[in-house]
């Protein structure tokens, strides 16, 4: 099984980022997708906030996990 990560603060989340995660999904068998926190950046969003967006936005996808 291929495993792959892709991790970011992802404040806002764009186009480029979801081009990167819907390629790499078709690379690997299960894509987990990180979002961290980055104290010297002022989110717009919350990292739980962001999670449910990433989640929203990769609904179509059983195999990624944010």
């Amino acid at each position: 099984m291929k495993i792959g990560l892709y991790t970011g603060t992802f404040d806002p989340i764009t186009n480029g980022h979801l081009d990167i995660i819907h390629r790499a999904a078709k690379l690997f068998d299960k894509l987990y997708v990180g979002i961290f926190n980055n104290d010297k950046k002022n989110p717009l969003f919350t990292s739980t906030e962001r999670a449910d967006i990433m989640n929203q936005l990769l609904a179509d996808f059983d195999h990624i996990e944010v």
